[in-house]
């Protein structure tokens, strides 16, 4: 297949973190959308990074998902803003925030969350790996195993929250919930198919597929 790169449009703060706590990347977050909902010209922001063990809930997500009681957990558990039901994310799982003013692209939540798979369906087939949508579901699937979590919040078309590709994660945290509350699909990881695969490796090929998809130029930043 074919992949024709989309002329570049706008420009994109590339900031690329190893281990951030989820909530500091949280409030990282939060900030980088009160700044854009303030000032629409701001540049867009992907963040890339990984984050200690920790397990998250959707607005709305139940916590039936979980097979942990909630009030004695020796387990970080934090509710967010974003769509979706429990996830986990731990070293070894590649997390994607991208903040992005949806007027200058398209305003609709669907296209959003379809690109954003297609980022990562892409991503897999640089790898050799044909990644697939269900119908029905938001995510990634690989041979029948969901690789790639999805869960997003937008206010006012700017987006925050993102995507978890496990590509070498320790999966046993998994067994401690229903990932997205879904019971008859299970989870994987890219090391199943590719030993030895190292989630730095992965940062450069989810970069390149990200600014194909949306057809923006990916500026390298830093942030302290």
């Amino acid at each position: 297949m074919i992949h024709t790169q989309t002329p570049h449009k706008h420009r994109c703060f590339l900031y690329n973190k190893e281990l951030m706590p989820y909530v500091d990347a949280l409030q990282w977050q939060r900030s980088l959308l009160k700044e854009r909902i303030n000032n629409p010209d701001l540049e867009d922001v992907l963040i890339l990074l990984e984050h200690p063990p920790v397990y998250t809930l959707g607005q709305g997500a139940n916590p039936e998902f979980l097979k942990f009681d909630l009030d004695k957990s020796e387990y970080n558990v934090h509710r967010v803003e974003r769509g979706g039901e429990v996830t986990y994310h731990c070293p070894g799982q590649l997390v994607g925030y991208p903040i992005l003013n949806l007027q200058r692209y398209r305003q609709d939540l669907h296209w959003y969350l379809r690109q954003l798979e297609e980022v990562l369906i892409r991503v897999l087939a640089n790898y050799g790996l044909q990644g697939e949508r269900i119908p029905g579901f938001t995510g990634v699937w690989l041979e029948g195993r969901k690789v790639a979590a999805i869960g997003i919040k937008v206010s006012r078309w700017v987006t925050m929250h993102g995507f978890a590709l496990n590509v070498c994660p320790d999966m046993t945290g998994f067994n401690r919930i229903v990932p997205c509350g879904i019971t008859d699909k299970p989870v994987g990881s890219l090391a199943e198919w590719i030993p030895g695969i190292i989630s730095l490796e992965v940062r450069s090929c989810i970069a390149q597929s990200f600014s194909e998809v949306f057809g923006v130029e990916l500026i390298d930043s830093h942030y302290e």
